[in-house]
C-alpha cells in the first residue's frame, strides 16, 4: 500500500465517485447483461456512461484506481469489470486512523 499513491488517486473528485458507486453497484448501475455486480463488478461502458465524459478518460481514471490499489479487474470476454478492493480499502482507513 502506496498512502500517496491512493490520495493522489481519490483527489479527483471523479475517481471519488466512481469508488462511491461501486460500493454499492446495484443503487448506481443496472445490470450488465445479467452479471451480478456484487460479484463480478461493473462494466466500463456502464460507468462511462454514468460519467459522461469518452471511454478513453473513464478507462484513465480507472487505471489509475487500479495502480493505487482500490479497485480490481476482472476481463470475460470482451468486457473488462471493475469493483472495489474491501481489504486494500481498510488497510488504507486504518492506516489513516492509527499511523497519520
Amino acid at each position: 500500500m502506496n498512502p500517496i499513491e491512493i490520495l493522489k488517486a481519490v483527489s479527483n473528485e471523479s475517481r471519488f465517485q466512481i469508488l462511491q458507486w461501486l460500493k454499492e453497484p446495484n443503487e448506481h448501475f443496472k445490470p450488465h447483461e445479467g452479471v451480478d455486480m456484487n460479484e463480478i463488478g461493473v462494466c466500463v461502458s456502464q460507468i462511462t456512461d454514468k460519467l459522461n465524459m469518452t471511454q478513453s478518460t473513464a478507462s484513465q481514471y480507472l487505471t489509475i484506481l487500479q495502480r493505487a490499489g482500490l479497485i480490481t479487474t476482472k476481463r470475460i470476454g470482451k468486457f473488462t469489470y471493475y469493483q472495489r478492493d474491501e481489504n486494500a480499502i481498510s488497510e488504507f482507513t486504518r492506516y489513516m486512523m492509527n499511523d497519520m
